[in-house]
């Protein structure tokens, strides 16, 4: 097996398993736990999987290093992009969110551009204006389709995009895995704030217990097979597999949910994947 295919087979494996995190999580929330209350348990038990997935390593679960301040910058986003992504999910449909949400990568690329002075060709802005318009269209602003809380997603890819631009800058001693423990660490007080003001916990049921625990551990191995998929191939054949979770988020709402995506969302769901799959390829031939 080659190394691009190799890769290929691991991202679409991790966008799978980020697909059905997101799915049990919205079933969580929809059998009635606090948002606040699942982002315990889910940072929580990430920080844990991560902290052990460290130890096999043989690396330090401490370092000074996370309490520099470009770790901080990263952990704010972090916790800012979990937070508003998981009630976007919570709270609208699970396709939408996802679709939104694939629009990171872009920002990522016009961020890294006005952050860290990365060169960007009028092609890539063209392009990423294009993703820009195409979740425009998603989110319908002034239309009778338009839903208020969808601006959630639009959050939380602002959190994951700017996760994304500080993990860059991140101190390079760090190890993914290491930088794992603290993302989902900082969830944690979060989610108690969030709580008190919801209103208080409720005891989770087998069910709803079973869900979490599922959602952790296919989130981390999610996360492990990302890692092997960008560590294995080129970047410009491996990555644009990165927009199978927008299908696989789809099935699962038609599924699992029974959401009937429309055609503005279908059609904005198109122009987002297409800008950002030329933008990368973009940056692959630039590099």
């Amino acid at each position: 097996m080659s190394d691009n295919l190799r890769g290929s087979l691991f991202m679409v494996l991790a966008m799978l398993g980020f697909a059905i995190e997101d799915m049990a999580l919205k079933r969580v929330a929809g059998a009635g736990m606090p948002v606040g209350e699942i982002l315990i348990f889910f940072g929580g038990g990430g920080a844990l999987l991560f902290a052990v997935l460290t130890r096999m390593q043989g690396q330090p679960i401490w370092h000074p290093a996370v309490i520099s301040p470009r770790m901080l910058v990263k952990a704010a986003f972090e916790v800012m992009g979990r937070l508003f992504y998981t009630l976007a999910i919570a709270l609208t449909a699970l396709s939408s969110a996802s679709a939104i949400l694939q629009a990171t990568p872009l920002v990522v690329v016009a961020g890294a551009a006005l952050i860290f002075g990365e060169k960007v060709g009028w092609r890539r802005w063209s392009a990423i204006l294009l993703g820009l318009a195409g979740v425009l269209i998603i989110l319908r602003p002034g239309l009778d389709g338009f839903t208020p809380a969808s601006l959630l997603a639009v959050l939380g890819l602002l959190g994951f995009a700017g996760r994304d631009l500080a993990t860059r800058a991140a101190p390079r001693v760090l190890s993914n895995f290491q930088l794992g423990i603290y993302g989902f660490l900082a969830m944690v007080p979060t989610g108690a704030g969030l709580l008190i003001w919801q209103g208080g916990a409720v005891w989770p049921d087998a069910a709803m217990a079973a869900q979490l625990t599922g959602a952790v551990v296919v989130g981390v191995m999610a996360y492990w097979a990302l890692t092997v998929a960008m560590r294995s191939g080129e970047v410009s054949v491996v990555t644009p597999f990165r927009y199978t979770r927008l299908v696989f988020a789809l099935i699962l709402g038609v599924l699992v949910f029974g959401e009937r995506p429309d055609a503005a969302t279908l059609i904005g769901s198109a122009i987002v994947v297409a800008a950002g799959i030329y933008t990368l390829l973009r940056s692959r031939r630039a590099a």
